[in-house]
């Protein structure tokens, strides 16, 4: 079963977002909130422009996930987790054939080589676990790939395995804020 939400679903009500349902930018300690729902909450609450789509069973390679989508290989984007040297979440989208260059994120931000980010600090920092982290939504240094910026949309992370987002790199940029820099190996 797929679940597919667009920019206009009204799935919560004001009243509902009011009483601590999942809410936009001001997500910070949900508990036990889904974390689909969590990164639904903030597709919802600050209008992003995207199909947040759940698949019911986990995607966990790239070929899954384009598989599951409908979609081809070349149409998703990975978020590869580095922490810098005052621990600070650093993610680095690149197209899903390629690989994502520490060396370059460093000199892109200005600074040291950053280090893989262990699963534990995905899920603290981001507040998503890996192999669901979205592209947006959270607090991290965003650097997207130039080559992301080449497609008409991407299937990023959806927040959960069996999630994904269909974003446009443009949306993307308004939501993370992120350095358009060559980045992959």
């Amino acid at each position: 079963m797929v679940e597919a939400r667009g920019k206009h679903d009204t799935r919560y009500s004001r009243q509902d977002l009011a009483n601590g349902t999942p809410a936009g930018g001001k997500l910070s300690n949900v508990g036990s909130m889904d974390y689909f729902e969590k990164l639904d909450g903030f597709i919802r609450e600050n209008h992003v422009e995207c199909q947040h789509i759940r698949f019911g069973k986990p995607c966990r390679s790239v070929g899954e996930a384009a598989a599951a989508a409908n979609a081809g290989e070349d149409d998703f984007v990975k978020n590869v987790c580095m922490t810098g040297s005052s621990g600070e979440l650093i993610v680095a989208i690149v197209k899903g054939e390629d690989r994502a260059s520490r060396t370059r994120v460093g000199k892109a931000l200005g600074v040291q080589r950053p280090e893989m980010a262990s699963p534990e600090a995905m899920l603290e920092k981001s507040g998503y676990p890996a192999g669901g982290i979205p592209s947006f939504g959270y607090s991290a240094k965003f650097l997207m790939d130039e080559r992301v910026m080449e497609r008409e949309f991407v299937y990023s992370g959806g927040g959960s395995e069996d999630a994904l987002v269909k974003i446009s790199p443009r949306e993307l940029l308004k939501w993370n804020k992120a350095i358009v820099a060559r980045i992959r190996d």
